[in-house]
């Protein structure tokens, strides 16, 4: 009689010492790209909120609208991947939400950059405003090349032909 012995083994890691935070997140690239595009989006939407002499209101308006909005849409992303809120709510596919946000705020904060750098008049910080936003819109440019590799690349399967 043969006899097959089959042993398995589990490892378990935790984030941090109560397994509530995962600090290890803002050090990762991912969760770098985030800090900066909000820090750029911050500094974007605070130049021109507080700058004085608008040349043109509506366009102004719509660089503030749309700089607040996302920076809050990432601030919600950024603490969802903190707190590992994503593993809590499997229903929603977290990647492929973070790749449409990331392809719907590049292309609405590069317009709003161009228009703010049109009609920024010479105010200094509204030129100032409109370079943090295409900062911001580089960083998210570059998540959305990031999170496209993940979401819509080759992925291999074991099946042999």
């Amino acid at each position: 009689m043969s006899h097959t012995v089959i042993t398995t083994t589990t490892t378990t890691t935790r984030a941090s010492g109560d397994g509530v935070v995962n600090m290890g997140y803002t050090r990762t690239i991912p969760g770098l790209l985030k800090t900066g595009q909000m820090l750029a989006l911050l500094v974007a939407f605070l130049c021109v909120h507080l700058a004085r002499g608008w040349p043109s209101w509506a366009a102004f308006q719509y660089f503030e609208v749309v700089t607040l909005w996302f920076l809050i849409a990432l601030l919600i992303f950024f603490l969802m991947h903190l707190f590992m809120l994503q593993e809590k709510m499997p229903c929603i596919n977290w990647m492929l939400t973070e790749f449409f946000h990331y392809s719907v705020g590049t292309v609405l904060i590069f317009i709003a950059s161009i228009v703010a750098a049109v009609k920024a008049g010479g105010v200094s910080a509204l030129v100032a405003g409109s370079v943090f936003g295409f900062i911001a819109t580089f960083l998210m440019a570059i998540s959305l090349w990031t999170s496209y590799s993940v979401t819509c690349g080759s992925h291999q399967t074991g099946a042999a032909v």
